[in-house]
């Protein structure tokens, strides 16, 4: 069924608002979801940028809500900003989809949680990570319970922004039972080691300040491939998952895994990770 999105961001002007509009625009088209109107905390960049793309521009996210039938909770540079936004839009349950990474802490992704269900509100979270081949070829060779071993790599600008993609991509093929976590470097080459339920393990290398493309080799009984990523429909693939929640009104993402995600992050974060490996 057709319908309408609501963009909530703090500075609309990120590749993410950009990337997310065009596919929209373009290449789900045919799916009849529009975006129908944006807020942003910074007013005036807000404002440049709905001028600019041809989207009508709200003053609040109340004025919003009137014209959209669900909204994406953007702002994927500033988790901190994730749970007072949430605050505002929450109140109206409707779908919402919240941008990597969901939260700064695990207490307050779980105080996130709370305030959607306190409202009845879907919601779900994801890196576009999720969405890749990667997955594809768990899915062809058993599903999750079938991956032994994983590892996976990734860059970006900074750990604490950038970390979540790797992670994406193994906690999505290997699912929330990860155990205990350690981490080896700080500066721009961190690796994450996890361990899963049943003696599996994972490890996940965030490549900071450098060219390193999103790849992951994955290992089941039968067989270990490497694979590199393909990013080229990533974002697409991720907006067209996100009109599955809109469209039905239901989450198709185990918060579980979400939860887990930070508190890996939060883990590695924690100095004891740099001596042993930390319960989770």
């Amino acid at each position: 069924m057709p319908g309408r999105i609501g963009f909530i961001d703090n500075k609309l002007d990120n590749f993410h608002a950009n990337v997310f509009l065009k596919a929209y625009r373009n290449e789900l088209k045919d799916r009849g979801w529009t975006v129908a109107g944006c807020y942003a905390l910074d007013d005036e960049n807000g404002r440049a940028w709905a001028t600019k793309n041809e989207v009508a521009w709200f003053d609040s996210p109340a004025a919003l809500n009137e014209h959209v039938d669900a909204f994406m909770l953007l702002a994927p540079s500033n988790p901190e900003l994730h749970l007072p936004l949430a605050e505002k839009i929450f109140p109206f349950a409707k779908p919402t989809y919240v941008d990597k990474t969901f939260a700064p802490d695990v207490a307050i992704a779980r105080r996130i949680f709370a305030l959607a269900d306190e409202h009845k509100t879907p919601v779900q979270t994801t890196s576009a990570l999720r969405y890749t081949n990667v997955q594809e070829f768990v899915r062809a060779h058993g599903g999750t319970a079938a991956v032994k071993h994983m590892v996976a790599w990734g860059g970006g600008s900074s750990f604490d922004e950038y970390a979540i993609h790797p992670l994406e991509l193994i906690v999505s093929c290997m699912g929330a039972a990860a155990q205990s976590v350690m981490r080896r470097g700080t500066a721009e080459h961190s690796q994450l080691l996890i361990n899963f339920a049943n003696g599996r393990t994972g490890v996940a290398n965030v490549y900071t300040q450098g060219e390193t493309p999103f790849a992951a080799s994955v290992t089941t009984a039968k067989v270990t491939e490497v694979l590199t990523v393909d990013t080229s429909k990533i974002f697409i693939n991720n907006a067209a998952a996100v009109l599955e929640i809109f469209e039905s009104g239901r989450p198709n993402i185990d918060r579980e895994e979400t939860l887990v995600i930070r508190r890996i992050l939060d883990a590695a974060n924690d100095p004891a990770a740099l001596k042993g490996f930390i319960t989770l």
